[in-house]
């Protein structure tokens, strides 16, 4: 394990990109690294962390070359990873994504129904540049892509660069896992052995078991029922009630639409989506939050690591998504065989559904890519939610390529979130105006 590998970033100025940097540092002896780029095509906004990561480089090795750049052949020569994260439009487009459906009664969230729907008809084209990028400066590195909305993102490069080195990849489930592991008592989500299938932000845990064979499952589930994601009584009474709180909390309803399995928490806005209307304040979304929370304490902490030339008492901290990638990586460069979760094509892992749908699975990971584990049948109950997903993940593809506006009003149509043709068609007419200049013109 002494080859040293180089790394790119690309969506270098969001807000988690420290994080990842404090977990590529955190983990130099599993996966030694010899240089680190940033790139965005947002020069000021990445420069607002850009001085901090390299005053957190120099501090834990100031052998690695660091390179902050908005050159695409600058930031893709000689890589072996890129990890991507890139959001096309940023925030503002994102509080449009949430506040436009809401308007019509309709679930605002940014990677479910219409606001992911818009979303991925913008990010489609950012991450095939990315790929081509990488694909010509650095053939043989690997992008493990974490843009959103991911499953609209699988679809679109399994389609249209089907050989390309790209694992798609999610850390909503990694998330689960880590509360799953609170819940139950153990040190880390590694300390259990889970079964797990859907599609990405929409899917079920089958069996949590210890790492004596125990299964776990049912205890949780009544878990579940009493307090969904959230560790007890005394979680309940401490942690901040914050939207994600919520989010966790209402898991127990979740949980008795099948009460066999542990429901991955986006189904709410799949399945109880008038709740969810009924409980956002159109005028302050997620996106709000983030903005007046994340963001701003991220680029006030980076400001004040530049500022002061030094780190210490820092409040930027790793991130489990990052935790994710860094496993993922060395599973590629080091053919450790770990079993991980990523969005992959089905070709027969779950039985009776299509081939071509790009699926969340369980996959053994090693220096040649990823083998994917057979799930076999599933219920009648995941498999029409699932199909119809597919469908509408298919038609927004389909969509970007065709520039059809009639494949697009389909894909709103048929998701569960939208209650009409006639409200799908007057939100794809919204979305098509706030979206000019990212969407293809559609006809």
């Amino acid at each position: 394990m002494n080859r040293k590998l180089s790394v790119v970033i690309a969506g270098g100025g969001s807000t988690y990109t420290p994080e990842i940097i404090l977990m590529l540092l955190d983990n130099l002896e599993r996966l030694p690294l010899r240089k680190i780029k940033l790139y965005d095509n947002d020069e000021e906004r990445q420069n607002k962390v850009a001085k901090a990561c390299e005053i957190l480089i120099k501090e834990k090795d100031p052998t690695i070359q660091y390179i902050v750049t908005t050159d695409p052949k600058e930031a893709y020569t000689d890589v072996d990873f890129c990890l991507a994260h890139i959001r096309v439009g940023k925030l503002p487009m994102r509080e449009l994504d949430e506040k436009i459906p809401l308007k019509y009664g309709c679930v605002g969230q940014e990677t479910c129904g219409p606001g992911g729907i818009a979303y991925g008809m913008r990010s489609i084209g950012g991450v095939l540049e990315n790929i081509d990028y990488m694909e010509k400066y650095s053939p043989h590195c690997w992008m493990l892509n974490y843009s959103n909305p991911a499953s609209i993102v699988a679809e679109a490069v399994s389609k249209l660069r089907p050989n390309s080195r790209v694992i798609n990849i999610c850390d909503m489930p990694i998330g689960m896992e880590n509360r799953l592991a609170e819940i139950i008592g153990v040190p880390s989500r590694k300390d259990l052995d889970i079964r797990y299938y859907g599609l990405n932000h929409f899917g079920w845990y089958t069996s949590i078991k210890d790492k004596s064979g125990n299964e776990l499952l049912p205890g949780l589930v009544e878990h579940m029922k009493k307090y969904g994601f959230i560790n007890g009584e005394k979680e309940m009474k401490t942690a901040e009630k914050d939207s994600w709180f919520e989010t966790n909390l209402f898991a127990k309803y979740i949980v008795e639409t099948d009460p066999t399995t542990i429901p991955n928490t986006y189904l709410k806005y799949y399945l109880f989506p008038d709740y969810v209307v009924e409980h956002t304040n159109p005028n302050y979304t997620r996106t709000n939050e983030v903005i007046d929370g994340r963001e701003k304490d991220v680029f006030t902490a980076c400001a004040e690591i530049e500022r002061n030339g030094h780190s210490k008492g820092t409040i930027l901290k790793i991130g489990i998504h990052a935790e994710f990638i860094v496993d993922l990586a060395i599973a590629l460069a080091f053919n450790t065989h770990e079993r991980m979760l990523l969005i992959v094509k089905n070709n027969g892992s779950i039985q009776n559904i299509s081939d071509d749908a790009m699926v969340e699975i369980p996959c053994i990971v090693g220096k040649d890519g990823y083998e994917p584990l057979t799930i076999g049948k599933i219920p009648t109950f995941q498999k029409g939610l699932m199909e119809q997903q597919v469908a509408v993940e298919k038609l927004v593809v389909e969509a970007w390529i065709e520039e059809s506006y009639q494949k697009l009003w389909q894909a709103l149509m048929l998701s569960k979130t939208v209650p009409s043709a006639i409200i799908a068609k007057q939100l794809l007419d919204e979305l098509i105006i706030a979206n000019k200049g990212y969407w293809p013109e559609l006809h």
